[in-house]
């Protein structure tokens, strides 16, 4: 099989997989280009990108552009003469650079296209309850997550699995989709075909801080969900006051029951041995939650760390 010459695109845990994968294959990897070092934190100490660290560690070459139309940067990664460019968890990119390779630029996308384009795929494929999920290779063009798909494969959404689990499983089923892809490319055995037109496709949007506010209102499967589906990261939350202060909440996991229990949404009940919170249809158990300004803590930890629970609402 011809080994292709592949320069890498990518930034987080989730593209380091891939890359790792693509390096112990057959293809050889001529060049990595990554988001450029940040300085963060107290100390303001400057942080390197998982993908950064791996290509510094293996010895390939990184390249962190500010602007991805640089004409330096463009010669130089003409120079590496790639086959092809694989992008995943990437930013978006310049005609310029994605039609570079003679082979073209393809992306890695954490679901099964054409529902949930977008930035947040495994997160909505939890909150709605998807019984399956999957990852997608496809060739990149001018229009977000558009492209012709090469390769595609499934898999189940366990049930209450969060969405860290979900990633985590996702990431390394979809490196090896990678060198799949990269393997049928090398053969020419693979045929790429258009996305299936969907009249309404689910949506991934891009999660803001108030989009992980968590509805009381909504019944207690769809409660249960959503914050499945924010956890570990961004966090679902809510908030509470505790005397006269307001403080956020984030919960991580929890249980739920179906009550009739004639309580208005939102509803709190603590007691030393345990918190409720009631749902449109029922009660909602947290298990792990994190008060502002606090640790991460099962839930018996945080009931033993307050008294006063008369003075806790919503």
């Amino acid at each position: 099989m011809k080994s292709l010459k592949v320069v890498f695109l990518g930034t987080p845990e989730f593209a380091k997989t891939s890359l790792e994968a693509i390096h112990q294959s057959s293809h050889e990897v001529v060049g990595v280009v990554t988001v450029a070092d940040k300085a963060s934190g107290r100390g303001q100490k400057i942080n390197q990108s998982p993908v950064k660290i791996y290509a510094a560690e293996n010895n390939i070459p990184v390249f962190q552009p500010e602007k991805l139309r640089n004409p330096e940067f463009l010669e130089e990664l003409r120079k590496l003469d790639a086959d092809v460019f694989v992008v995943v968890a990437f930013r978006m990119m310049p005609k310029v650079l994605f039609e570079m390779p003679k082979m073209g630029t393809f992306n890695l996308h954490a679901s099964l296209l054409p529902d949930y384009r977008g930035a947040a795929p495994i997160n909505y494929a939890v909150i709605n309850g998807e019984e399956k999920t999957g990852a997608t290779t496809f060739f990149i063009n001018e229009k977000i997550d558009e492209g012709n798909i090469l390769l595609q494969e499934e898999i189940p959404v366990l049930p209450d699995e969060n969405a860290g689990s979900l990633h985590d499983r996702l990431m390394e089923m979809g490196s090896q989709l990678v060198v799949k892809t990269l393997d049928g490319l090398a053969q020419n055995a693979i045929t790429e075909r258009p996305q299936p037109h969907v009249e309404h496709p689910k949506n991934a949007y891009k999660i803001f801080k108030e989009d992980t506010r968590i509805n009381w209102k909504a019944p207690s499967k769809t409660v249960h969900q959503f914050i499945l589906g924010m956890s570990p990261y961004p966090a679902a939350f809510t908030t509470i006051k505790i005397g006269e202060d307001e403080k956020g909440l984030k919960i991580f996991d929890g249980k739920f029951e179906i009550s009739n229990h004639g309580k208005p949404s939102g509803t709190l009940d603590i007691s030393k041995n345990e918190f409720k919170i009631y749902t449109e249809d029922g009660i909602y158990f947290p298990q792990e939650l994190q008060l502002e300004g606090k640790k991460r803590m099962n839930v018996r930890d945080f009931l033993n760390g307050f008294r006063n629970f008369e003075e806790i609402s919503l």
